[in-house]
């Protein structure tokens, strides 16, 4: 098996398998959103379920940093990629075992055309109300929110041994020189990865929910239309597929395999190959109470360094704001500016994610151009966050109050003129008034009768939207607002914030790496993970979401029991949403800023230390000089008065 035994193959093999699992976690935060309208979850409650899979991942990660060289990594990924794709497969079971998705007027027979409109007897939409009641129960009873976490804690754990089992073989076994090439083709792939899930969203949320079970009145709905809920499952199927595709090669690849070697003219072993051959395996010797005994004292050792702690604390920082806005930033597109769920993540795939990624290419390049030191690195880090922040403020001003409804926000006793249609708490199909107001069903709006021509064009007789004149009419659809004008400067402006703050990504991480003992560098990446994940990864899109929840207006109801929001207060929306994006930059530039003071006070230290050390060098060198200065001017003196005698 000559394939098996190349670590170009391995590496092109982990690419794949990479890409894969990344597409899921970028899918899973494009289509949250849907999966949060279908089974009427929260904000909070989707956000835990972003995050859901970091439990997981911080549980076992320290097993694998001691794990490491024990086992057969190649098989650990593969065995871990197929528990991942199990976890995936899980994500999507929900929709083969709900029953098919019903909203507000969905027509399941002929007499559905009049459903939604003022009527005055009740009898119809109760019993259409107990019918979906009865379907509900069985969703609830089948537990679809734990069976979407039981998916992600298992896509985490399957996930723990991908990137560190798979980047530490290829640096064991690739040429020295090829080693930095590879490795940066894998971070490469961890930045598009998502941006292509986001991108697989966009496509798939325009196909319906049910396109595999063919309902009836899909016609009826447009993917522009509220109630619109895309075929999110169809992905994950689709990304677990891919997964447990790319895991099979893992299974066949040796536990050591032969070092690549660049064919050039023979040259005598060197001394560092030579050290690394008789080095004692010492890890092997150490058990795992040992290593679990020594875990607290060696993070202790490390947390103790300022400038490491400062760093990671604003690394962190920037982590939660990504976390938050990669969850939800789809969601905010949508509803700030009125645009679907697919529009929303193609701005974010397309425009967002490579914004990122071409800040962090060009961190890159200029620590490489100028060659920075620490000190001035920190100062980088800062100067780029401070810029970040000025650019992210203006943000908070781009948007729009919500849309004048009826009831709600506007005209707050029109209840009083829909009393008389006995319209349901829990329907939601928004219509636009012809006075501009938007009612959240026909039957609010008083609405009596309807043009229909396949699909539902106007309704008129509407008694409330013009109670003090004749009766007027409401259209199919939500009102629109002047929002999307601006869209584009919002998105220019959120992507320059987001390529500002990317250029202190690889800076910070170079700080690291500088600042540590070479013994605890690996260790000190493992502690700055975890720390990612336990402060940044797990709480993030949960507080993300619960300052989204605080902004809502109008909850909706089935079978009297609250699903997701209806409407927000879309500037609440907009500034605790933001602001948190803004408290987050402004964490980690007050972390960085730090950092730089402390490294500026530590160098002023040595500086005089240095000085008279350099003085004590310095000063007899300079010395001799003179003196031979003052040899050399008495000689040529000598011999000038010599010749004048002469």
């Amino acid at each position: 098996m000559g394939l098996f035994n190349n670590i170009k193959f391995f590496v092109l093999c982990h690419g794949m398998l990479q890409l894969a699992q990344l597409l899921v976690s970028g899918y899973l935060k494009g289509s949250i959103t849907t999966i949060e309208k279908r089974y009427g979850f929260s904000s909070q409650k989707s956000g835990l379920l972003a995050a859901f899979n970091e439990v997981g991942n911080t549980v076992l990660i320290v097993f694998v940093s001691f794990f490491g060289s024990r086992v057969h990594r190649p098989r650990c990924i593969g065995i871990g990629a197929m528990i991942a794709s199990v976890g995936v497969f899980l994500i999507a079971l929900p929709h083969f075992i709900s029953e098919p998705y019903t909203y507000t007027d969905f027509n399941s027979n002929t007499r559905g055309n009049s459903s939604g409109l003022c009527q005055s007897l009740s009898s119809f939409p109760k019993e259409e109300s107990n019918q979906t009641c009865n379907q509900e129960k069985t969703d609830s009873h089948l537990g679809v929110y734990p069976i979407l976490l039981l998916g992600q804690l298992l896509l985490g754990i399957g996930g723990v041994p991908i990137q560190p089992f798979g980047i530490s073989y290829i640096d064991d076994y690739a040429e020295k020189r090829n080693s930095p090439f590879y490795l940066g083709i894998l971070f490469a792939i961890t930045v598009i990865g998502p941006a292509f899930g986001y991108m697989m969203s966009s496509v798939l949320l325009r196909f319906y929910v049910d396109v595999d079970k063919m309902s009836s009145g899909v016609n009826n709905l447009k993917n522009d239309d509220p109630r619109w809920v895309g075929a999110w499952w169809l992905g994950f199927l689709m990304a677990a597929t891919l997964l447990l595709l790319t895991s099979l090669p893992y299974l066949f690849f040796p536990r050591k395999m032969s070092r690549e070697e660049i064919i050039e003219a023979p040259v005598e072993p060197s001394i560092e190959k030579m050290m690394e051959d008789k080095k004692p395996k010492t890890d092997e010797e150490v058990s795992l109470t040992e290593f679990l005994k020594s875990f607290p004292k060696i993070v202790m050792r490390t947390l103790r360094n300022p400038i490491y702690l400062l760093v990671v604390l604003a690394q962190v920082n920037l982590a939660a704001m990504v976390a938050g806005l990669a969850t939800f930033m789809g969601k905010f597109i949508e509803r700030q500016f009125a645009q679907t769920a697919s529009f929303s993540n193609l701005m974010m795939g397309g425009l967002n994610i490579p914004s990122a990624m071409l800040g962090i290419m060009a961190g890159g390049v200029i620590l490489r151009k100028l060659g920075l030191t620490v000190k001035s690195s920190a100062a980088m880090c800062t100067v780029a966050v401070f810029v970040s922040i000025m650019f992210a403020i203006p943000l908070l001003f781009i948007g729009c109050p919500t849309q004048r409804v009826s009831g709600i926000n506007y005209n707050i006793y029109s209840q009083q003129c829909s009393n008389a249609c006995s319209c349901s708490d829990e329907a939601f199909n928004p219509v636009c008034g012809s006075d501009g107001v938007e009612f959240r069903s026909p039957c609010h709006a008083g609405c009596k009768a309807l043009i229909f021509k396949e699909k539902v064009l106007n309704y008129t007789e509407c008694e409330c939207v013009a109670p003090f004149g004749s009766p007027g009419f409401a259209l199919p659809r939500p009102c629109e607002n002047d929002c999307k004008k601006r869209l584009i400067p919002f998105m220019i402006l959120s992507s320059i914030t987001c390529f500002v703050a990317s250029l202190s990504h690889t800076t910070s991480f170079m700080m690291i790496l500088r600042t540590v003992t070479p013994q605890d560098k690996s260790f000190a990446l493992g502690i700055q993970f975890m720390l990612f994940r336990v402060l940044a990864f797990l709480p993030a899109p949960v507080l993300y979401g619960r300052a989204i929840d605080t902004a809502c207006i109008l909850w909706g109801k089935k079978c009297n029991k609250i699903t997701s929001c209806h409407y927000y207060d879309l500037d609440l929306f907009r500034h605790r949403f933001l602001g948190l994006q803004i408290f987050f930059i402004f964490g980690g530039f007050v972390c960085f800023f730090l950092s730089f003071m402390v490294l500026r006070r530590t160098n002023s230290t040595q500086e005089p230390n240095a000085k008279m050390n350099n003085q004590t060098k310095s000063e007899r060198p300079q010395e001799m000089k003179d003196a031979k200065q003052i040899m050399i001017n008495l000689n040529e003196h000598c011999n000038t008065q010599k010749i004048l005698r002469e």
